[in-house]
C-alpha cells in the first residue's frame, strides 16, 4: 500500500489535502470527489480500511518508522496537513460571508450543486427501474430533510459529535458534500463558528476560547474518526459492487438538495444562537422578485455560473490526466 516517495510527491500530496479543504468548507463539492479527480481516492480507502487496532501490535513489534510505513501513514500526515490548513484558513471567510453576502455565496453553492449532479450523473453507466427508482427516493428524502426543522438547536457536545460521525461520509464517498450535510443537519455553522473561534482565540491568545473550541473540535474529530471506520467498508461495498444504484442516490440526494442552497428564502421562524443573535431556524425559498431586500439577480447569477465552471474545470482536468496516463 505504502508508496516510495519524495519530499515534493508529499508536497504535491499535501496541496492535494488544501484542495480536499477547500471543498469540505464549501457546502457543494464533496472532499471525496476532489480526492477521486485528484488520483489518490483508492489509496486514501485503502490506507483508511487498513488502519485499525492492529498498527499498535505491529509499531510495539516493529518500532514506529516501520509501522508508519507500513500503513502508510505519511501519506495520511501530508493529506490531513493540507485538509487542516485549508479548513482553519477558510472557516473565517466562509463565516464572514454567511452574514455579509449570503446571496452572492448560496448562488456560488448553487451552481457548484448543480455541476456536481452533472458530473456524477453523468458516471452511472446504465439506466434501469432500479436506478431510475433509486434516484427518485434520493430526491424525495433529501427533499424532505430540507424543509424539515433542522435537528440542532444549539451547539451541544453530542450533537457536534453526531455531525461529524455523519458528515465524514464525504471523505469516503464522491459525491456527497460533508459541508452540505453539516448544512442539512443545522450544525454546519456551529462547527464553522467553533473553526473561527479557535483561530480567533490562537490569535488573541485567549486561553479560554482556545479550550472551549479546541473540546468541540476534538469531539467533532472523534465523531469523525468513529464514522470513518464504521462507513468505510459499507460504502466502499456499495461503491465497488452496486455503483449504478449508488450514484443514482448520490446525484437525487442533491437534486433534491438544491432546495437548501437556493439563494432566496423567506425566514419562516428565528432561532437565538450561542452570541444571543438572532438567526434563521426555517425558511422556504422563493422566487426573487418577491424576497424582501435587494436580490442582486444578476450577481447571484453570475457567482453560480462561476460555481458551475469550477467543477467543470476540474473534470476537464481530471479527463486530461487520464488522456495523459498519470
Amino acid at each position: 500500500m505504502s508508496q516510495n516517495r519524495s519530499l515534493l510527491n508529499y508536497a504535491v500530496v499535501t496541496l492535494k489535502g488544501l484542495a480536499m479543504g477547500a471543498a469540505d468548507v464549501v457546502p457543494g463539492v464533496s472532499g471525496g470527489t476532489i480526492a477521486f479527480i485528484a488520483g489518490i481516492y483508492e489509496e486514501l480507502i485503502a490506507t483508511i480500511d487498513k488502519l485499525d487496532i492492529s498498527f499498535f501490535k505491529y509499531w510495539k513489534k516493529h518500532g514506529f518508522s516501520n509501522a508508519a510505513e507500513e500503513y502508510n501513514l505519511k501519506f495520511l500526515g501530508a493529506l490531513f496537513l493540507g485538509v487542516a490548513i485549508s479548513i482553519l484558513s477558510l472557516a473565517k471567510l466562509i463565516t464572514y460571508l454567511l452574514e455579509e453576502q449570503p446571496l452572492l455565496l448560496w448562488g456560488f453553492f448553487f451552481g457548484l450543486i448543480v455541476a456536481s449532479i452533472v458530473y456524477i450523473g453523468k458516471q452511472i453507466q446504465s439506466y434501469s427501474i432500479g436506478v431510475f427508482i433509486t434516484g427518485i427516493i434520493g430526491i424525495a428524502f433529501s427533499y424532505y430533510i430540507t424543509i424539515a426543522e433542522p435537528l440542532s438547536a444549539g451547539a451541544s457536545n453530542w450533537f457536534i459529535f453526531l455531525s461529524g460521525f455523519i458528515a465524514i461520509i464525504a471523505m469516503i464517498l464522491p459525491g456527497i458534500s460533508g459541508s452540505f450535510i453539516l448544512l442539512l443537519l443545522g450544525s454546519y455553522s456551529i462547527v464553522l463558528g467553533t473553526v473561527r473561534n479557535f483561530v480567533d482565540g490562537l490569535i488573541a491568545m485567549d486561553f479560554a476560547m482556545i479550550k472551549d473550541a479546541a473540546l468541540k473540535l476534538l469531539l467533532f474529530m472523534l465523531g469523525c474518526i468513529i464514522g470513518l471506520k464504521a462507513f468505510s467498508k459499507v460504502l466502499t461495498y456499495l461503491f465497488k459492487n452496486h455503483q449504478n444504484l449508488t450514484l443514482a442516490l448520490l446525484t437525487g440526494f442533491m437534486i433534491g438538495a438544491l432546495n437548501k442552497v437556493w439563494p432566496w428564502k423567506e425566514v419562516l421562524s428565528y432561532r437565538t444562537n450561542s452570541h444571543g443573535k438572532e438567526v434563521a431556524l426555517l425558511e422556504k425559498s422563493i422566487l426573487p422578485q418577491n424576497f424582501e431586500g435587494n436580490p442582486q439577480i444578476i450577481a447571484v447569477i453570475i457567482l453560480a455560473v462561476i460555481g458551475f465552471l469550477t467543477i467543470f474545470l476540474l473534470e476537464r482536468f481530471a479527463n486530461s490526466k487520464q488522456k495523459n496516463g498519470i
